[in-house]
């Protein structure tokens, strides 16, 4: 009697027959650049404690073009992670009711794209009067 071996499925790109799953795996893979930005934040506080000479050696570094091509770059991937992550905020959070009407899901990501916004521009507002 011949034995069947078990049927096994292959799971080459399977998160490329479903665009969910692009989508997500899209939003996975910006993880990486949030983290790399994170750690530019870190080393200028690092250098922000370690005194006038440091910090103005960081903020030439930061002038530098290929600092500035990077920082174009994790921009606009830090944008796309950010708008992304407000998508799912209304399917990871309890639901809202207002006036005994649930608040829709659009409502919700537009209201916090709004006021990530606003934060953007009082900060903006806030570097430009401090310098």
């Amino acid at each position: 009697m011949a034995v069947r071996r078990p049927y096994v499925r292959t799971m080459d790109g399977w998160w490329r027959r479903d665009p969910f799953f692009v989508r997500y795996m899209a939003r996975e893979m910006t993880a990486p650049f949030v983290a790399l930005y994170a750690l530019v934040l870190l080393a200028g506080l690092v250098c922000l404690a370690l005194g006038p000479a440091a910090y103005e050696d960081y903020v030439e570094v930061l002038a530098s073009p290929a600092s500035l091509a990077l920082h174009v770059a994790l921009v606009g991937v830090l944008v796309y992670h950010t708008f992304t992550w407000f998508q799912i905020m209304p399917k990871t959070m309890p639901p809202i009711v207002l006036r005994g009407r649930r608040l829709s899901a659009a409502a919700i990501t537009s209201g916090a794209v709004a006021v990530a916004a606003l934060c953007m521009a009082v900060l903006w507002l806030l570097a430009g009067w401090l310098a």
